[in-house]
Order: C-alpha cells, then structure tokens, then sequence
C-alpha cells in the first residue's frame, strides 16, 4: 500500500504545500507561546518593568488570536487530501464487488455493503485524524524546539532525552499493536459474514440437520473474536503506559535538572518557558500524535486492506449427507391476508372423471378423511380480523381438489393449517383421521408433504434433493418419479442424478420441477402444492398435475389458473362471505366469485381454458 499512497499525495502537491503553509503558522503560534512568556518574566516582572512584561504577554495572546484563521486554513486542505481518498476508495470497492460477481455470479460477497460504507468512513475519518495530528505534531514541535533553543541549548539537552525515549517505546508497540488490531478486525468481518450466510442458510440447515454443527462453527467465530478482543485490549494498556513515560517524564527530568540549569545561567523566565513548551505544546501534540498512530494509523492500516482482492469465502457449511430427510416447511405469511369467513361443509368425495368410483352414501364412510378441518377459525393476533371463520372441509383419500380465491383470500392460510405449520385458534385439524395438534415434525411429515411457492432446493447433489424426503427410495422409483414429472432433460443439464445443486444458478421453474419430483417420491398420503407450479409454463404444469394426480395419495392444489382448477374433481372457492365447494360444472352455476374468476383467467390468456378438463 505504500506505493500507492505516495503516488497518492504526489498527485496532491498544491494541497500539501498549502497544507504545510498554514501548519507554518501554527509552528510560528506555538514559539511565541513560550518565548514571549519567558521574556515577560525576565525582562518586564522580574526585573520591575511592568510594561515590558505586559507588552511581551500581548504579543503572545496576539498569536493566540490568529488561531482561528488558521484552523479554518488548515481544515480547507485538509479536505482536499480526504474527500478524494474516499471517492477512490468508493470506486475501488464497486468495481471489486462487479468484478466479483462477473467472475463468479453465484457467490455472494456479503462484505462489499461494509466495504462501501462503515469501512469507507472509518479510511476517511482515520486518515484525516492521522493527517492532522501528525502536522500538528510535526509543527508543533518545531515550534516548541526553535523556542527551546532559542531561550537556552541546555534546555535541549534536558527534554530531548526521554522525549525520544518516551516516543521510541510508543513506536515499538505500533506493529503488535497493528497486528492486533489486523486480528480483530478480522474476527469481527468473519463473525458478519457467519451471521450473514446463517441468514441465507437457515432453511439449508434445518433440512439437512445440520443445527449443532452451525451453532459450533458461529461460537468458535465468536469466542475468537472475544480472544482477539482481550489482546488488543492488553496492547492498549502498554500503549498508555508509553504514553505516560513520553507524557510525564520529560517535565519530571526538568523540574530535577532545574538546579543544574540554574547553575548553568539558565533564568527563571527561561525555565517557565521550557515548562510551558512541554505542558501546553509539545506533550499535548505528542500525547494525541500517539493516540493517533495507535487507533487511527493501526486502524488506517488494516481496513485498507479490505479494499485488496481477499480470497474466496468460506463455504457456509459442508454438503449435506446423502439421504438426510427433513421436513418440507412452507414460510408464514408476513402480512395477514384479508379476512374471509368461510363456512363450508364439504360430502363426501366426488367421483374422479372417466373413474368407477360408487356414488356418495349419506353417511361418513369407514375411511377417514385423508384431511379434515373442523370449524376452524384463525386470525393473525388478538384483535385482527379473522383470515378463516368456523370452516369445515373434508377431503377424501384419493381425491384431488383445488382451492381458488382472490389473492390475499387466505388460501396460504389453509395450506398452512391443513400441514400443521399454523395452529388454529379454535378448531380441529385431522389428518387420516388423527390430530394434528401435538404431533412431531417428523411425524407430520410422514403423513403431508407441502410444496410451496418458493420451491426448497439445497447444496447438494441432484439425487440428495430428490430424495430428501424418501432416503430410501429404490433407484427404479426415483426413475418413475423423474419420467412422470419429465424433468430428464433438466437433469441431464445439470449434469446426472449425482452432480452438485447450486440453487443461485436454477431458475425459479427449474427449482419447482426438482421440488415436485421430491414430492412425488415423497411416501406422504396427502400432498399439498400452494401455488407451487406458478413459474412453469401451461404445458409442464398440466404434466406435473397430472403426474401428481395419479400418484397414490390426496392432492390438494392452489390453483392460479383455470385448467388447474378444472383438472381437480372438486373446488373450493374461497370469497370471504359465500365460500362454496363443487365441481367446475357446479360452481359456475352458483358461485359468482367463481364465474369472476374463470372469466378473469380467460381475459387473461389461459388457452387450457376451453380445453379438455384433463
């Protein structure tokens, strides 16, 4: 970096001589501070001339009257090396952040929003403290030595010593100092991007049952972070005690010289002088040169750094291991929907079309349902109106329905409460039969499988996803699964059942096909697809319905187009007040949501509209 800060200042010559102009000044300012002092004491108190003396102290406090211009100076070239050391930087960490992303648009760089802004600001305000200090000092201490001079060389001999001495233990904790800070520092970005990627990961983990092991990982991150803490703090201590030795020692060896210097001729205005030089100019100027260089110069330093081309982060977690299961999860909605109380007492199930299924007996058959929901009522928090209001829904094994409505309607709602992911407030959920409420997720996972909108796929091998939630499916049944669904294509292109899933490089379609296809081979009885073929076109999405549909189990489907909902045997719509269960036929009849809404589909371009129900 040291090259490219001296072609850094080079470039700024005009700002530096400025710069140095009015730190001349200041050099000027601090000598009459002291000799004008030791003047007015031998020459005007001492020696009984008043006026002398008052005239000497004038001339010092005029000096001290120019102090504002000068700041005023000082800062305006101060801006001119600063500002555009941080529009470089600004420039720096973009074009690294696209250079990133265009070489690899997979990985995320989760330090470039840090880079761009905190670590930006800390070089900025690091660097302009630095500069400052380091003038002042530099300035200052010209100032204060010229004084020292000028009034006796004895006084030289005397404080010169342990300043040097003082100054030299403080220069040699710089590196420890440095590399603590370097540690720390690192510690910290690590425990930012764990924290980060722990974000983007959560669903990862919990899948493939990695919980203890990222916990491990972010604990170790942090109990470094707190080691490198403790030792930086310990450098901090011996950094102020040199301090003190340059702060403290040089007036304690002149107030023990001062004898020596009194036998040497030296006046007693000479030695107020010396005094005020090192109390009031010089060890000031050197006490905040040193805190300077210990905070802002080490920091200065190591965050530059960042703005190099680091190495490639490390991997969140390792691979999952093959056949690992874990429960498909659907994410609850942010915002409540809007509230719809539907009452809807469902038969038993309908024939399917083409099929030999009896006519319904009036009473329940022996079989439970394969879902059942019994006046259920739910809202998002007290008061809030409710999303599902005394709803009664049965689905029989075997059947295929679709839920339709407006969107905000609660159709995710229900999803959710049939799966066993939302609890109602009032009501029974029964799956085959058996409550919901209570049971493990592992036990509901053996009797639902729920696909939702944003289809689930992790780090892994294609075979890994597509078996996540039947590890020991049979290779002839992972075959079937891919045939019915017609995935082949997209799995030959990514290379066979064994080459490694990045999620970043699927698009939203392709997730949603390896997703079905898992739960096709998934053994639950009942499936549950919330919207889940949305990013496929027509033609893939009447295949996967299709495919899912003949699969042994219950289909239940949120339909967003008209051919979904007329591939089902039976629909429920769901309008707030009049909600109403049918077939296609039906509804259309006596549900005018539902004539709305087949309307809407066919305005909309749903060519399956006047085809085949399927």
């Amino acid at each position: 970096m040291l090259p490219e800060g001296r072609r850094f200042l080079l470039r700024r010559k005009g700002a530096l001589i400025r710069l140095g102009g009015w730190s001349l000044l200041e050099s000027a300012q601090t000598f009459l501070g002291g000799y004008c002092l030791a003047r007015a004491l031998d020459r005007g108190f001492l020696a009984g001339d008043t006026r002398t003396g008052l005239m000497w102290l004038a001339v010092a406090a005029a000096a001290i009257l120019v102090g504002g211009p000068l700041v005023r100076g000082v800062f305006a070239q101060l801006a001119a090396l600063v500002e555009p050391l941080r529009d470089a930087l600004v420039r720096r960490a973009v074009n690294q952040y696209l250079r990133r992303a265009m070489a690899d648009p997979a990985r995320t760089d989760s330090g470039a929003v840090s880079r761009l802004t905190h670590q930006t600001e800390i070089v900025r305000d690091s660097f302009a403290g630095l500069v400052l200090t380091a003038r002042s000092f530099v300035f200052t201490a010209v100032g204060a030595l010229a004084g020292l001079l000028a009034l006796a060389p004895q006084l030289l001999l005397v404080v010169v010593g342990p300043l040097a001495l003082g100054l030299a233990l403080f220069l040699a904790t710089l590196a420890p100092m440095a590399a603590a800070q370097r540690a720390f520092l690192d510690a910290d970005e690590a425990v930012a991007d764990r924290a980060g990627a722990l974000g983007a990961g959560l669903r990862d983990i919990a899948a493939c049952g990695t919980r203890a092991e990222a916990a491990d990982r972010t604990e170790r991150l942090i109990a470094a972070g707190e080691r490198t803490s403790r030792v930086l703090a310990r450098w901090a201590a011996v950094r102020a005690l040199a301090l003190g030795v340059a702060g403290q020692l040089p007036v304690v060896v002149l107030l023990v010289a001062t004898p020596w210097l009194l036998r040497q001729g030296i006046t007693a205005g000479a030695l107020m002088g010396a005094l005020t030089y090192l109390v009031q100019a010089l060890l000031p100027a050197l006490h905040t040169l040193m805190t300077a260089l210990g905070a802002a110069g080490t920091r200065l330093l190591v965050v530059l750094e960042r703005f190099e081309d680091a190495a490639p982060d490390a991997p969140l977690m390792k691979p999952p291991t093959p056949g690992t299961p874990a429960p498909a999860v659907s994410p609850t909605p942010a915002v409540p929907p809007a509230p719809v109380t539907p009452a809807v007492h469902a038969g038993p199930p309908a024939p399917r079309r083409g099929g030999t299924r009896p006519d319904p007996l009036p009473h329940r058959p022996p079989v439970p349902p394969a879902a059942e929901i019994r006046s259920v009522t739910l809202a998002y928090g007290p008061g809030a109106p409710p999303v599902l209001a005394g709803l009664d829904l049965a689905v029989g094994p075997g059947e295929h329905i679709a839920v339709v409505g407006p969107s905000g309607i609660g159709k995710s709602t229900l999803t959710g409460v049939l799966a066993g992911l939302l609890a109602p407030d009032r009501g029974t959920v029964l799956l085959a039969g058996e409550p919901v409420a209570g049971r493990t997720p592992s036990e509901l996972a053996a009797l639902r499988v729920l696909i939702p909108q944003q289809a689930y796929v992790f780090t892994g091998t294609v075979r890994e996803n597509l078996l996540q939630l039947a590890p020991g499916a049979s290779p002839p049944a992972l075959v079937r699964a891919v045939e019915a669904l017609g995935i082949g294509e997209l799995i030959s292109r990514l290379g066979g059942l064994d080459a490694l899933v990045e999620p970043a490089r699927l698009s939203q379609g392709e997730r949603q096909s390896l997703a079905l296809c898992r739960a096709y081979v998934s053994p639950a009885p009942l499936m549950i697809l919330d919207e889940a073929t949305c990013h496929l076109d027509p033609v893939a999405e009447a295949r996967a319905e299709l495919a899912l549909a003949e699969r042994p189990g219950t289909l239940i489907v949120v339909a967003h187009r008209l051919s979904s909902a007329r591939r089902a045997d039976r629909v429920l719509v769901l309008d707030g007040t009049r909600p109403a269960y049918g077939t296609h036929d039906e509804l259309l009849t006596r549900s005018a949501l539902y004539r709305d809404l087949v309307g809407h589909w066919q305005g909309a371009g749903d060519r399956s509209a006047a085809g085949p129900a399927g």
